[in-house]
């Protein structure tokens, strides 16, 4: 069973920056797929970034540019890089780990930003 734990998350004014960073329990981490997700109050949760085996990423329209994803296999660790933070960026994130037959998820982290 693969645990994950975020971190970094808190409120910040708009413009500012912030780096959450997820930490992965278990000998897998490096062949997962490791993601960041986020889900705004009334609304679904949403993918934000994701990084795979390779290094190679994908982001969503609305963060491209102000986001980076990154994973460090030594220390089991993804993190997100989230600079020009806007108000619509509030949410509670999330990271998640899959790979065939798993998907794990953290218990989130939340992200305020103020205008």
């Amino acid at each position: 069973q693969v645990q994950l734990v975020e971190s970094g998350g808190g409120l910040v004014q708009a413009g500012g920056s912030l780096r959450l960073s997820c930490a992965a329990s278990g000998s897998t981490f490096s062949i997962s797929v490791m993601g960041w997700y986020r889900q705004a109050p009334g609304k679904q949760r949403e993918l934000v970034a994701r990084i795979n085996t390779r290094g190679s990423t994908n982001y969503a329209d609305s963060v491209k540019g102000r986001f980076t994803i990154s994973r460090d296999n030594t220390k089991n660790t993804v993190y997100l890089q989230m600079n020009s933070l806007k108000p619509e960026d509030t949410a509670v994130y999330y990271c998640n780990l899959h790979r065939i037959g798993v998907d794990g998820w953290g218990q989130g982290t939340q992200v305020t930003v103020s205008s």
